[in-house]
């Protein structure tokens, strides 16, 4: 198609030529063609593109008031504005799109053609196409355009490279403050190493730097000095670089075992991470350095939690040294940092009010006007020891508003029903977590030969906290509700929760949707049935370890519809509306109180259940074959009775199924007769349990023991592609062959348990070698022949390992080398270790700082002369120490606790104490511990000796008793059981 070009003084030619050659096919006859703007307009360009040269006849007037570029050459004195035509060399695609703008024609910018339209404008000085991108460049990159339009990684960082090429500062700032904003979602990209220094730099030094924890800043920027380490030493200023970056850290709000894994693991952060123990372990006075020291810090900012406008979600856990002072800190206007009174103000608070037990002090008033962030939702405040509770959530409450979900996990200085009427003033929590360590006294588990508890105050009288105790003997019919709100609440492991709270939090609690009350062994089954029939909204119940028994089975079937009353065992008919028929989770395992006849009534109710454990109960197939829910992702059966008919029938009608838990089950090896009463279909159910897993269910989780083989592996395999944990216990039997294809049968496996399996070097070096992803191995009382040759392989993601009686070989050297490739280990377990002695202490203490447990049992010498070395893992919260050697001083308990500010469960053995016992602890004096176990054995002769025993005879260590100290927020018991826990 051609256009005759007009005489008219008005019209200007523009001369394109495509780079590009044009498509040479045969329909092509020109190589060149005479267009309108209008055609432009009312045309598809594609069709235009396949000519070498476009020309454009286009109004001179349009061009001079739409760009600057053409004005300046069209209507100025120079020769070319004269002229009838205008050579444009720039992209043919891009300038006809700013052709079409300049002629009004409405262009849809995306991140595809921002940067070249960009560019474009900029040359041509097309200034309502360069508003038109900036205003597309600050919606996009608003908050509120990442929840509608997330810019991906790459656009990002071409963006930002664009904008330095182009010394656009206004398009700079933009990337900066959106890293900033929003750098949680970027250091989970893949491609966060590739972000240029200079743009990461500016966005960890924004205002706007937005992280959940000062962990997280440390990880994403380790990760990334990790990736561009080679850059970095091309530089001549590479030291410089990576301190300037690593120096915006706020060492004080650390992890305790972050800062000491830190240290021994990376090369960049190393000194940092000293500098990070050294000021928590001033703030907690454990070196003699006295109290919390800020004075090195002229604005303070080290000392200030990051919480931004933009903040979701606060993560303060396993931070010790952390404080109100700290916390209020965080909160104040940076305005009071200017001015030198207030400056001086907050210094003598946060010098004054350091520690958690001292006399109660006043706040100065001007220090009470905190900001308001709206957008926090949730606060993790976990094994934060040290922080007064009361004060915390006045500050929660003041500052945000809107937060749903506190964590507060591990904290013995709450008083349960007393913290819970703290959030009358923060109306819109809607989930609590106050999770605590299990006691080991479940009445079921343990044989009780004494017991004597003792009421011990938490802190000095004076401190307010006690105003709270009161709670616990108020008139629950006088006071009001106060948290209806909460819909999830988490009281896991707390031995001060009693019936009373119970009626409490049923009252209170008038939504609650969710409740954990594992291992809460002071409440009744009348109380935990009380709560049951009051909540008539609960839809996830977790009550294992409880006195969950037939009242709370009886509260469950009721009729929703009968206001609590019990209905008849077996009138059936009222069961469509019962409470357990909208259940969605119910656990509860270990509750031996529920006899065969109200479970199987209990299965028969089920009918949306999608995770049901049953662990250790009195469980039998026809409870089972009852079981009428269909949606199960969860099934935990281990140490029951069920034969592999009855499971095979409930993973039948359940194909959603992902997780299932079968250790102890002896029975699975066993047939069933009542199977024969079962309809014909499912017969031939009896012997293929794991052939029925393989068809139905797609596994993430298993555990197995008895009747579990290499034929069951293999059976198994289809449903094992996605499986990412595997448990195989006493019983089960996989042979070498099995477990040599485990690392391709489950390619994502990053859990792996096996309890007395035959293993060799060769397995045991192919699933190191093929399973990168491996997090946790465990290899506990297996058979076969394995030597360090099958540790000789890095394990860089390895963060558990237990070896318990399977290397009794080890020694110093074999330590070092197990050290050496496995450098990210928290959690170390050694169990029959006899060649090792106490240097072996400086071995785990230098590789390991970061552990959080270590269990070392008949470790030949390595405590006979003592523990210091050890002491200086700081960060390890359960520690257990039993036939090392006599060297225990008999303080070490307090001496330990006082060391390791997160020490939390302590077992020991009164074998290895040097002067024969131990001291125990004051409720003070005991820090952060709540678990203790001393155990007590005897010496008793081999059997096979003769009557008169030789000089020389051997003699062996035989279990007689365990003392369990467990304290909890109100007092100490002392309990004397016949179990070796």
């Amino acid at each position: 198609m051609e256009v005759s070009v007009s005489d008219d003084d008005d019209q200007v030619i523009l001369v394109c030529t495509n780079p590009n050659d044009p498509i040479q096919t045969t329909q092509i006859i020109n190589q060149e063609i005479l267009l309108s703007t209008t055609d432009i307009l009312c045309s598809d360009l594609t069709s235009f593109l396949t000519f070498r040269t476009i020309k454009i006849q286009a109004h001179r007037n349009r061009l001079i008031e739409q760009s600057l570029y053409f004005r300046g050459l069209l209507s100025g004195s120079f020769r070319e504005s004269c002229l009838g035509s205008i050579t444009i060399n720039w992209n043919l695609s891009v300038f006809m799109q700013i052709l079409k703008h300049m002629c009004g024609f409405p262009l849809d910018i995306t991140t595809e053609n921002i940067l070249p339209l960009y560019e474009g404008a900029l040359y041509f000085g097309v200034e309502t196409l360069l508003l038109k991108c900036e205003t597309w460049f600050s919606e996009v990159f608003s908050p509120k355009g990442f929840r509608l339009m997330q810019i991906q990684m790459e656009d990002l960082i071409q963006i930002w490279k664009f904008s330095l090429d182009h010394a656009s500062d206004f398009i700079l700032h933009l990337c900066i403050s959106y890293l900033a904003r929003n750098f949680m979602w970027a250091k989970q990209n893949n491609l966060f190493g590739k972000i240029p220094y200079n743009l990461l730099l500016s966005s960890v030094k924004h205002p706007h730097l937005t992280v959940d924890s000062e962990m997280h800043l440390s990880d994403a920027l380790l990760l990334w000095l990790e990736s561009n380490m080679e850059n970095l030493e091309r530089l001549s200023e590479a030291e410089d670089n990576y301190n300037g970056i690593l120096k915006q850290i706020r060492v004080d709000l650390l992890p305790l075992w972050f800062a000491a894994a830190g240290k021994r693991n990376s090369f960049y952060f190393r000194q940092l991470a000293e500098e990070s123990l050294g000021s928590i372990f001033r703030a907690l006075n454990i070196l003699p350095i006295g109290s919390l020291d800020i004075s090195g810090y002229s604005d303070l900012q080290h000392l200030r939690i990051r919480v931004t406008e933009y903040s979701k979600k606060i993560d303060l856990s396993n931070c010790p040294q952390l404080t109100s002072a700290i916390l209020l800190l965080s909160l104040i206007p940076a305005s009071y940092f200017m001015d030198p009174m207030q400056r001086k103000i907050i210094e003598q608070f946060c010098i004054s009010s350091g520690h958690p037990i001292r006399e109660n002090y006043e706040f100065p008033q001007k220090l009470l006007d905190t900001l308001i962030f709206e957008a926090v939702q949730e606060v993790d405040i976990s094994k934060c020891r040290r922080l007064l509770i009361e004060h915390a959530v006045d500050y929660f409450s003041q500052s945000f508003p809107s937060l749903k979900i506190l964590k507060a996990g591990y904290l013995l200085n709450i008083w349960t029903t007393g913290f819970l009427q703290l959030f009358e003033k923060c109306s819109l929590v809607s989930e609590i977590d106050l999770t605590v360590d299990i006691t080991p006294l479940i009445p079921a588990s343990v044989t009780i030969l004494s017991s004597s508890p003792a009421v011990i105050p938490l802190v000095p009288e004076k401190t307010s906290s006690l105003k709270y105790k009161a709670v616990e003997t108020m008139s629950f019919h006088e006071s009001r509700p106060l948290i209806s709100y909460v819909t999830k609440l988490t009281l896991e492991g707390r031995t001060d929760v009693s019936d009373l709270s119970l009626q409490y939090i049923s009252k209170s609690c008038v939504s609650l949707c969710h409740l954990n009350i594992k291992g809460c062994i002071h409440v009744t089954d009348i109380g935990i049935s009380d709560l049951i029939s009051r909540c008539k909204n609960l839809n996830s119940i977790v009550v294992c370890d409880t006195s969950f028994g037939i009242n709370s089975v009886q509260a469950l079937c009721s009729a929703i519809s009968d206001d609590g009353n019990f209905p008849c065992l077996h009138s059936r008919d009222k069961h469509l509306n019962s409470m357990v028929s909208n259940l969605q989770s119910l656990h509860m395992g270990g509750c031996i109180g529920i006899s065969e006849l109200y479970l199987q009534e209990l299965m028969s109710q089920t009918q949306v259940l999608k995770s049901l454990c049953l662990r250790g109960t009195y469980l039998v197939d026809q409870a089972l074959y009852n079981f009428k829910g269909s949606s199960l992702e969860m099934l935990d059966v281990s140490d029951t009775k069920i034969s592999e008919a009855a499971l095979s029938y409930v993973i039948h009608g359940n194909p959603s199924l992902k997780t299932l838990k079968a250790r102890g089950c002896k029975n699975l090896l066993k047939g069933d007769s009542s199977i024969e009463k079962r309809e014909s279909r499912f017969s031939s159910l009896h012997e293929e349990l794991h052939a029925e897993l393989g068809k139905k269910c797609k596994l993430e989780e298993l555990e197995f023991g008895w009747g579990f083989s290499s034929f069951s592996l293999s059976a198994l395999e289809p449903a094992l592609t996605s499986l990412k944990t595997i448990n195989v216990g006493l019983g089960g039997m996989l042979g070498e062959d099995a477990l040599r294809q485990l690392p391709a049968i489950c390619p994502q496996l990053e859990t792996i348990i096996l309890h007395f399996q035959v293993i060799s070097d060769i397995i045991v070096t192919k699933l190191i070698m093929t399973l990168v992803e491996l997090q946790v191995l465990a290899l506990c009382y297996c058979f076969g022949d394995i030597s360090m040759s099958s540790f000789k392989f890095p394990m860089r993601n390895l963060r558990k390992l237990r070896l318990e009686r399977v290397t009794p070989w080890m020694n110093n050297d074999d330590l070092v080398i197990l050290s050496q490739n496995c450098r990210n280990l928290v959690e170390l377990s050694l169990l029959g270790c006899p060649l090792l002695n106490s240097d072996s202490q400086q071995i785990i203490s230098h590789a390991w700082p970061g552990l959080v447990s270590l269990h070392l049992e008949e470790c030949g010498e390595i405590t006979a002369n003592g523990v210091s070395a050890l002491l200086d893992c700081r960060a390890i919260e359960d520690l257990l120490l039993r036939h090392n050697g006599p060297g225990l001083q008999r303080n070490f308990i307090f001496h330990a606790a006082s060391e390791m500010p997160l020490l939390r469960k302590l077992s020991l053995d009164i074998c290895d104490a040097s002067e024969g016992d131990f001291d125990i602890p004051n409720y003070a004096d005991r820090c952060f511990l709540s678990i203790l176990k001393i155990a007590r054995c005897k010496s008793q002769r081999c059997a096979f000796h003769l009557p008169v025993p030789s000089p020389g005879s051997r003699r062996r260590s035989v279990h007689v008793e365990t003392l369990v100290l467990v304290w909890n927020s109100k007092n100490l018991t002392r309990t004397v059981v016949k179990e070796r826990l």
